[in-house]
């Protein structure tokens, strides 16, 4: 079973954060902007922010790893 080399993983974490930064920064913009009148936020939109990013991070995450664990092996 091969291991990930230490530039294979600072690729892949460059490549996650900054495909996050772009995608929450896309979201922000074309998702969260459109369903929500955002101004003073009540506990309640803040919550629903949260988890949406929180699950579009974690789908990012994951695709992100599967492709780097293909490579691997």
């Amino acid at each position: 079973m091969s291991t990930q080399t230490i530039s294979q993983s600072l690729i892949e974490q460059t490549l996650n954060i900054g495909s996050g930064f772009l995608i929450s920064v896309l979201v922000w913009e074309f998702v969260i902007k459109e369903l929500m009148t955002v101004g003073v936020l009540t506990v309640d939109s803040s919550i629903w922010i949260t988890v949406i990013f929180t699950g579009v991070s974690f789908i990012r995450s994951y695709l992100w790893r599967r492709y780097f664990n293909n490579l691997t092996h």
